[in-house]
């Protein structure tokens, strides 16, 4: 390796809930700079959460977030000319990151009103071990359970 690696930036807790997960994926909501709209889109699909199932909405995101991240992926890796998917496992950082971008975009495709209804009934399916990120998380597992037999070209 040729150039140092580069550091880790710190993402600073939100604050209502003091946790940098809940924080990332207000980042990771933000449209064209304004935290201050996708904050409150996310407290306000908090709120429905707790209306709607009665329990802590923080523990419903945590659930939905640990459902929907996968454990083993394909990557493509090219041995003699041919290009095979090998399964390989998925980093923490990356495995939340991916569970963030599916909860997020299978939301955006539901038919719910509101950004913040649609946030909200995601999180409850993928809590309870359905909706669209969790198919995702599905298929990716299932890519990588079909391609096991070119897991020793691993590197």
């Amino acid at each position: 390796m040729r150039k140092k690696r580069s550091s880790k930036r710190l993402i600073i807790p939100d604050p209502k809930f003091q946790d940098p997960l809940i924080a990332r994926f207000i980042n990771s909501l933000l449209k064209q700079g304004k935290k201050n709209l996708a904050r409150n889109i996310l407290y306000t699909a908090f709120d429905l959460i707790e209306e709607k199932t009665k329990n802590k909405p923080l523990d419903v995101f945590k659930k939905a977030m640990s459902n929907a991240s996968p454990m083993i992926e394909v990557r493509a890796r090219r041995v003699g000319g041919a290009t095979y998917q090998v399964p390989t496992e998925v980093r923490l950082e990356r495995r939340t990151a991916l569970a963030i971008r599916w909860l997020i975009s299978y939301a955006k495709e539901r038919s719910d009103t509101s950004m913040a209804q649609k946030l909200a009934s995601e999180f409850i399916a993928a809590a309870a071990g359905e909706g669209g990120a969790i198919k995702k998380k599905d298929d990716v597992h299932r890519m990588a359970e079909a391609n096991k037999a070119f897991a020793h070209f691993k590197w």
